[in-house]
């Protein structure tokens, strides 16, 4: 990983567009219509690209969702397996299924990604307030939500590049009950099982999933295995206590161990086995009350959310360290809707309180041991309103009052306007920003690395330009986004403090720049044959600090792309073929000292996956799953080996009444 990442203070950016958007939601007049042409065209909605839920034909945004059909469809292991298909989004994973792993979206930093679990914020401070997508499985799990493009006007420090929402499944009849088993290579066991219930006004789930897999070498020498286990817990569920008022509650726990391999910072400087074993568990939770005035028109909602991380490491069974965080946060929101639900107002009041803690041996004299805390109180304001059944604009401001940074202040645009029944044009704009890390403030056991408390924030400022088609009767489904941002006083984490022989966090000079073009595709070539293909462009560069010539950013491949043949071969046979293409790219390889640092290259690689899916009954159903089909040899990061072949077989049993 080449940064460690970022920031948050009031923004050098012209502070016009505030202006802009107080007057905007003064001045603009009334709604005409309570069904608008693009709400009849799109039934579904999304819940992460504003306070409330909205059609993606009101959004300014880039919006891509999974859906459960998808989900059960390709039963991946790990979210990350489809997350490829998604445009804009590259992936880096540390070896084998557990592994490390890594989103970038748009050439950002992978804790400039805002992750959600049921609406609840999952980003782990005590891990560089990245989300570590190697611990969550695609168990228990109804459909995801990505919103690319900056975010922080609505959802604060971690979504400057964007929003990916888990949301879990729920409760669909008054009885159910699933089972699920799978086996396959690498001694790969996964087990689960749900109950669930949904009355008139209580409707409760709870979802258990067991995965253990032997592995495979994460080296590129040698013969140990590097194993994983993860044994996931879900409850959700909601009490109707009366016509206007409604009670949520939900929870996630992801607990296990991974074991892995460290680099050979003598002999190699790369990987090499070793007796390494990650411990973690996380934990997501929230209790939510809703509350509905005047049939609707005055909507308030009051929520309490706690996440939890722990993560301990181990050498030869013997504690090498440990980090924790805990985020408490609470929220109220308040809708006012107007003009039959056409134009609308949220305010959101918010405070986000942050502990971290690290325990560690002693070393070279230096006691890595710490307790930090920060607190963040927020206000925000968004209007969104549509106008003469076509336009949709919408406008957002946040305040974030941070008790360790100055101030910030960011401001989002949006645009939708349905030029003609098939044919949208949409555009966004913004500035985000993102704290520096307790990592990089504080350092992460001082033997190696040293903290700068003097870190500036990260701000940014971005723009996006879309258009969504619809040719030959609605059998094709075209969109195309070019976006551009630009990055200023980006952390770098890896600089050598010639002073201390240590490595430390400094804020770099000049823009770093991230722009390029998404492209999506859908055809309903028949009626049981469907074909999905996603590509992306993206030039993510950033200024040398000793040329000052523009070079590429470490672990951003230029070009990636996927295509999805579906077919329903006959009523009861589902048949998939998935392909997974990553284009060349940049790391940098440490090898033993007193040898520098140098860049290396990864190949291109492309993965190819195939699915079967059949159904034996209604209630019963039988999956086979081909990973890495055509056994292609890559790596996502530079010495780390990942999965050959394999082939995974699977049951599905449910029954609901």
């Amino acid at each position: 990983m080449k940064k460690l990442n970022s920031i948050s203070r009031t923004p050098v950016f012209s502070r016009r567009p505030i202006r802009s958007i107080a007057m905007l939601a003064t001045l603009m007049p009334m709604g005409v219509s309570a069904e608008p042409l693009a709400e009849r065209q799109f039934e579904e909605v999304v819940v992460t690209a504003s306070y409330l839920p909205i059609a993606p034909a009101r959004s300014g945004n880039a919006i891509t969702v999974i859906d459960r059909e998808t989900l059960e469809n390709r039963s991946p292991l790990a979210v990350t397996e489809v997350l490829r298909d998604v445009p804009g989004i590259a992936v880096s994973r540390n070896g084998m299924l557990g592994s490390s792993t890594q989103l970038r979206v748009r050439g950002a930093e992978a804790n400039q990604l805002l992750v959600l679990i049921d609406g609840v914020e999952a980003n782990d401070p005590s891990q560089g307030d990245e989300f570590n997508w190697g611990t969550l499985t695609a168990d228990q799990i109804e459909r995801i939500e990505v919103v690319r493009g900056p975010q922080s006007a609505l959802q604060g420090s971690d979504a400057m590049a964007g929003v990916i929402n888990i949301i879990t499944r729920s409760a669909e009849s008054p009885y159910q009950v699933s089972l699920s088993s799978e086996a396959g290579s690498f001694g790969t066991r996964r087990l689960g099982a749900s109950l669930g219930h949904k009355g008139e006004k209580f409707d409760i789930r709870l979802g258990i999933s067991d995965l253990d897999s032997d592995g495979e070498n994460i080296s590129r020498a040698g013969d140990e295995k590097d194993g994983y286990e993860n044994t996931t817990i879900n409850l959700k569920g909601g009490w109707q206590l009366s016509e206007s008022l409604r009670l949520g509650f939900s929870g996630r726990q992801h607990e296990g161990r991974n074991e892995f391999d460290a680099v050979d910072s003598v002999v190699t400087g790369l990987p090499a086995d070793a007796p390494l074993v990650s411990e973690f568990r996380n934990r997501t939770a929230q209790v939510q009350l809703d509350y509905g005035l005047f049939d609707g028109a005055w909507q308030h909602s009051l929520m309490y959310a706690l996440t939890e991380n722990d993560n301990e490491s181990f050498d030869g069974g013997i504690s090498s360290g440990d980090t924790q965080s805990e985020k408490n946060q609470y929220r109220y929101l308040s809708s006012l809707l107007w003009a039959d639900g056409s134009q609308r107002l949220t305010f959101l009041a918010e405070r986000e309180e942050e502990d971290f803690s690290q325990r560690g041996p002693v070393s070279f004299g230096l006691d890595p041991d710490q307790d930090r805390e920060r607190e963040t109180d927020s206000l925000a304001l968004e209007y969104r309103g549509t106008f003469m059944e076509r336009l949709t604009l919408a406008a957002s401001i946040r305040h974030d009052d941070n008790s360790r940074f100055d101030d910030a202040d960011t401001e989002r645009l949006e645009a939708s306007y349905q030029v003609l029944p098939a044919t949208r044009l949409r555009a966004a704009w913004g500035t985000a920003v993102k704290n520096p890390t307790f990592t990089e403030l504080f350092g992460f056991y001082p033997s190696t690395f040293l903290g700068n408390p003097a870190l500036q924030p990260e701000e940014s400022e971005s723009w996006e330009l879309g258009l969504d088609q619809q040719l030959l009767d609605h059998r094709l489904d075209l969109s195309l986004t070019w976006f551009q941002a630009e990055l200023e006083n980006e952390i770098d984490g890896f600089v050598f403090d010639p002073a201390t022989f240590l490595f430390t966090a400094r804020n770099l000079s000049g823009t770093s720049r991230r722009q390029g073009v998404e492209a999506s595709l859908r055809a309903r070539l028949t009626s049981t044959l469907t074909l999905d293909a996603a590509y992306t462009y993206t030039d993510a560069t950033e200024e040398d600090r000793a040329t000052g010539d523009r070079v590429d950013e470490l672990r951003r491949p230029r070009h990636t792309g996927s295509v999805t043949l579906a077919w329903q071969a006959t009523p009861a046979l589902q048949l998939n073929a998935n392909a997974q293409y990553t284009g060349d790219q940049r790391d940098r390889f440490f090898p033993p000292f007193p040898q520098p640092s140098r860049l290396v290259e990864m190949n291109a690689y492309t993965l190819v996956n195939l699915n079967a899916n059949f159904s034996v009954t209604d209630n019963l159903g039988l999956y086979l799953r081909l990973q890495n089909a055509l056994n292609e040899d890559y790596e996502e990061v530079y010495g780390y080996q990942t999965p050959d072949f394999g082939a995974f077989a699977g049951v599905r049993w449910r029954f609901a009444r």
